[in-house]
């Protein structure tokens, strides 16, 4: 699927890349991590075919700036900075779904599991939405097509807890059929969606490991956290996640989407002091009790 040879890229006295090689089939699903300037985002724009480089880039056999219109009709892009584009939504999409010969009402029927109602900014310049709102509608237009490979950079920066667990069941629904390179400076916010990690530092490869795929990425876990005390700054915390307290602040009960386990924990970390006990258990619907933790 993607091949780099070799690859060399240089900014006048500064090489970023240094001689990468790596290979990614159908079905991997890649966690790329690395500090910020570890050489990822160059990485990701020689695949686009954005940067000229030295070595060969390859997706399906074909080079990204020669056959660039081809290529870019397989890929769906995220960025993790989004374009300042003064376009309307409604030209938006009917422009990113032109370019592949998609329908754009598949783009807006995603965008709209992730809780943006397209029809509500048709007019709206894309600049004009908030941050949330342009990462749902760079996503849409990453998922709502048949790309054979998504790429991915930051993707849940500026998404709610909720629309992370139907980003996750997009992915699902995607990952047999596609390759996912999915880049973060920080291992634990992707690696439960991956099955395995390559790690940049200094524009070369120093780690790259399959890891066990063991999260479903559609699941989710039931959860019930108990607090020594009640705590205004916890209750704000963990309402962001849309759990549930009882009368007295002192148990929280809600749902977190499986691969998002990690996120949460980090959370719940800050308030290790209060935290009574926590319990987590996979389900489809939330058990009448949860078990002590």
């Amino acid at each position: 699927m993607i091949q780099f040879e070799n690859v060399v890229k240089r900014f006048r006295r500064n090489q970023v890349l240094k001689g990468v090689d790596l290979n990614i089939e159908r079905g991997h699903r890649v966690a790329l991590v690395g500090s910020n300037g570890a050489g990822k985002t160059t990485l990701i724009r020689c695949l686009l075919g954005e940067y000229t480089c030295e070595g060969r880039v390859l997706v399906d056999g074909l080079d990204p700036r020669q056959h660039r219109r081809a290529v870019l009709s397989k890929v769906g892009f995220v960025p993790q900075l989004p374009p300042p584009l003064k376009m309307p939504v409604r030209q938006l999409v009917r422009f990113a779904a032109s370019l592949c010969d998609a329908d754009p009402r598949r783009i807006e029927t995603v965008a709209g599991r992730l809780g943006l109602d397209v029809e509500n900014f048709h007019g709206q310049p894309f600049v004009k939405l908030s941050g949330g709102q342009k990462q749902k509608l760079l996503i849409a237009i990453a998922l709502g097509r048949d790309s054979e490979l998504l790429v991915l950079d930051e993707p849940t920066a500026n998404l709610d807890p909720g629309a992370r667990h139907i980003f996750f069941q997009l992915l699902a629904e995607k990952k047999a059929a596609a390759a996912m390179l999915i880049s973060s400076h920080r291992l634990d916010e992707v690696a439960s969606l991956v099955n395995r990690v390559i790690e940049m530092d200094q524009g070369s490869v120093v780690l790259d490991d399959r890891v066990a795929d063991l999260v479903d990425l559609s699941s989710h876990l039931w959860c019930r956290v108990t607090l020594i005390q009640p705590e205004a700054a916890f209750a704000k915390s963990i309402g962001e996640w849309s759990f549930h307290g009882s009368d007295d602040g002192l148990m929280w009960e809600g749902r977190v989407a499986g691969p998002d386990r990690l996120r949460f924990l980090g959370v719940l970390a800050r308030y290790a002091a209060l935290l009574a006990g926590i319990s987590m258990q996979q389900t489809d619907a939330p058990p009448e009790v949860l078990p002590d933790g």
